[in-house]
């Protein structure tokens, strides 16, 4: 009976929140080389959006551990522990300390972990800040052609390497494609964003809107997709939860409001709608009709104006009068989407990781790695990169300060209600104290 062939693979994924563990458990699988038997470990940076067990259980990613962690303990497990491939999924300064951590963490190593990092989705503001703060990595994965192209401009521009940007696609398409003949009823679903718009104005005329459509087809069921409830933080925060504004609106019988898995959600889809939603690019892979909307303009604020040249943009009055989209094909090329759909109509999307797990099987054979090497260092950025590692307890070289959180020690009873009540102070915070504060000020 021949050898199996099959290698044993030891992967972490430090993430901090639910989709950014969504995107790097998913690109952790996407991204390893082919025959890989993965042992998945999971860590959860510790602040104000690690998920709830919920968010967890709705991203549908099993880990062999999950736990939660502080930067500095995180560090000192990766200086214990042996790893192949590590991706960072989170926040740009958040990896960079950790770069920065890593680096003095594996100083003394004959071998380190190939260091993985990226997006989560589209990339449509603060694109130089973002990006050179993930510089450093082994590998900083561009989603699309369109942005592998952009991320070189901006390393190449600041005169740092660009080897790194490795294009490869979103790791969470996929699902059937949209059939032929529809569905009965016809459903249209919203996708929702936390911080997108931020006004209680626009948000409060979106969902008015959305209820309006209900009201003028009762044929067709009419979903608002909501990231998470009241209380729970994903990547952005949110300050006015489309569950409180719509206890003052009077909907009919066939709008609602869902929760769950896009994907599952995307599988009765007839038409798509949302503002600016990593959500439309799952949707035109599954060739799902899609709409980004204009009624509030197309701005950068919005990220919106990303869609420009998609075929997608329109208003709700258009969609009210039958309107359907036809997307450009060439845009939706150029988006790491692929254009045919999912397998049989497609199949381009399948090859879409195939470079970067080849950089990595060559990483992982090489005899040695040369140490990580961010482009901001305390000579390029003295004003900016030590503040950076602070937050995260750590000093100028990337150590330890003095005083920063033990490792491998459960927090005490007594400190873990602390910290939970923190969090709820937080929160309450962000979602009731700061709106009525801002509220005041425009008296």
């Amino acid at each position: 009976m021949p050898a199996s062939t099959t290698k044993s693979l030891r992967v972490a994924v430090l993430a901090d929140s639910d989709t950014r563990w969504k995107w790097g458990s998913l690109t952790a699988n996407r991204i390893s080389p082919a025959e890989s038997d993965i042992r998945l470990d999971g860590f959860l940076l510790r602040g104000r959006a690690t998920p709830t067990a919920r968010q967890l259980e709705e991203v549908g990613v099993r880990a062999d551990s999950l736990r939660e962690v502080t930067a500095v303990e995180f560090l000192r497990e990766m200086a214990k522990e042996q790893y192949d491939v590590l991706v960072l999924a989170l926040v740009g300064g958040a990896v960079q300390a950790m770069l920065h951590g890593l680096a003095h963490a594996w100083q003394a190593r004959e071998k380190r972990p190939v260091v993985v990092t990226g997006y989560v989705g589209v990339v449509y503001e603060k694109l130089a800040d973002g990006l050179l703060l993930r510089h450093g990595a082994d590998l900083v994965l561009a989603n699309s052609r369109q942005d592998a192209d952009r991320f070189r401009a901006v390393y190449e521009g600041v005169g740092a390497d660009a080897s790194s940007v490795t294009e490869v696609a979103l790791p969470f398409l996929g699902g059937n494609a949209y059939p032929a003949g529809g569905h009965d009823p016809y459903t249209v679903v919203f996708a929702a964003q936390p911080s997108v718009p931020e006004s209680r104005k626009d948000r409060t005329y979106l969902l008015n809107r959305l209820i309006q459509h209900a009201r003028l087809h009762p044929d067709r069921e009419v979903l608002l997709k909501l990231r998470s409830k009241p209380g729970e933080h994903t990547t952005h925060i949110e300050e006015l939860p489309y569950q409180k504004l719509v206890q003052k609106a009077d909907p009919p019988a066939n709008f609602r409001l869902v929760y769950g898995h896009m994907g599952e959600v995307l599988d009765r889809t007839d038409l798509l709608v949302t503002i600016s939603s990593t959500a439309a690019l799952e949707s035109l892979h599954r060739r799902v009709p899609t709409v980004v909307l204009s009624d509030l303009g197309v701005r950068e604020a919005l990220g919106n104006h990303h869609f420009v040249g998609s075929g997608c943009l329109a208003s709700w009055d258009q969609l009210d009068a039958g309107h359907r989209p036809s997307p450009d094909a060439a845009w939706v090329a150029r988006q790491g989407v692929a254009a045919g759909g999912p397998p049989p109509g497609g199949g381009s999307y399948e090859t879409a990781f195939d470079v970067a797990r080849f950089r990595i099987t060559e990483l992982l054979e090489a005899d040695k790695l040369p140490a990580l090497a961010p482009y901001y260092t305390p000579v390029t950025a003295p004003g900016y990169l030590p503040g950076i590692l602070a937050r995260h307890h750590l000093g100028p070289d990337g150590s330890p300060l003095p005083g920063a959180p033990a490792a491998d020690k459960q927090p005490s009873p007594v400190r873990q209600i602390v910290r939970r009540a923190a969090r709820g102070a937080y929160r309450h915070g962000v979602q009731r104290v700061a709106p009525v504060i801002r509220r005041m000020g425009e008296l």
